[in-house]
């Protein structure tokens, strides 16, 4: 990798490390951290996320629990499923993976969640602590990761102009909250861009940080940012490419190969914001252990 290569697999690495030794702290307090992932359907992205969300919990010794279920599962089914985690003394996190079949409500869903199980930090209730800046929240993983992976690499928000484009609930939103907070990662002056935004380039070009996370091939070109920009790609899209054995390759929303020669630093696709929302994942389910133990985060 070039030296402006932000790598959110190392950073992620070195994240995890901490979530390790945190682990065998609270294993000697008799406490061993637990996470339930819920996959309803045979989505193969969502079975390949779900796979390695399992795999990374493992390598650290929290608890995995995976449930699979069927494309046809109810919503009363679920919900029930949902509420024996919520009694399970044993799980600290529950995750259900998203998006969901169509004829489930998802909004519905993640308030059956215990707030504090909410490990994705999806639930309302954790999205209004997040808004006011409350200790108790759980920062969603992936706008988590994007704010941890700038802080370790140099790019700290604070007094910065960022604009984000993208207004999901899951990235765009819950990230200009956090960069907009008080606390070790906010301070910045934020401007949110979306698909009925005029003259997009006129705002990007603004931007000291951008954040694209809106699932658009190279959306993001060269003229579009200004020199010595940093830029952080949330996007993961597939591209067909005969040359590659699956048929496909993935690509971010940025046109890397003439946007890396303009900015001052880039995350790749993959290898960038990737890696960070796991290990995100996996913090906050220690987290959340933590807590259920009369303790607060540790900062770790």
């Amino acid at each position: 990798m070039t030296q402006n290569i932000i790598s959110g697999k190392e950073i992620a690495e070195a994240i995890k490390k901490e979530v390790r030794e945190e682990v065998e702290r609270l294993e000697s307090l008799g406490v061993t951290p637990g996470l339930a992932v819920v996959l309803v359907g045979e989505d193969p992205a969502s079975s390949v996320y779900v796979a390695m969300k399992e795999k990374a919990a493992k390598s650290l010794s929290i608890k995995s629990r995976q449930l699979t279920l069927p494309e046809d599962t109810s919503s009363s089914e679920l919900e029930g499923i949902v509420a024996g985690l919520n009694a399970d003394p044993k799980i600290h996190g529950i995750l259900v993976q998203l998006p969901l079949p169509k004829h489930l409500d998802e909004n519905a869903l993640l308030s059956c969640i215990d707030p504090d199980k909410d490990v994705d930090g999806f639930h309302p209730m954790n999205i209004g602590r997040l808004s006011i800046g409350s200790d108790d929240a759980v920062a969603p993983c992936t706008p988590a990761g994007v704010v941890e992976l700038l802080l370790r690499s140099g790019h700290d928000p604070e007094g910065k102009h960022v604009v984000v484009v993208g207004r999901s609930n899951i990235v765009g939103r819950p990230l200009a909250t956090l960069l907009t907070g008080r606390k070790r990662g906010g301070n910045a002056t934020v401007t949110i861009a979306h698909s009925r935004s005029e003259d997009l380039q006129s705002i990007t070009k603004t931007a000291d940080i951008l954040v694209s996370a809106v699932g658009r091939a190279d959306l993001i070109r060269a003229e579009m940012v200004k020199p010595g920009t940093v830029v952080v790609d949330v996007g993961v899209n597939r591209v067909v490419d005969e040359s590659n054995a699956k048929g496909y390759r993935l690509v971010g929303d940025v046109a890397f190969e003439e946007v890396s020669q303009v900015v001052d630093a880039i995350t790749p696709v993959p290898g960038g914001v990737g890696p960070m929302t796991i290990a995100m994942l996996l913090k906050n389910t220690v987290q959340l252990a933590s807590r259920s133990v009369g303790e607060g985060d540790k900062g770790y």
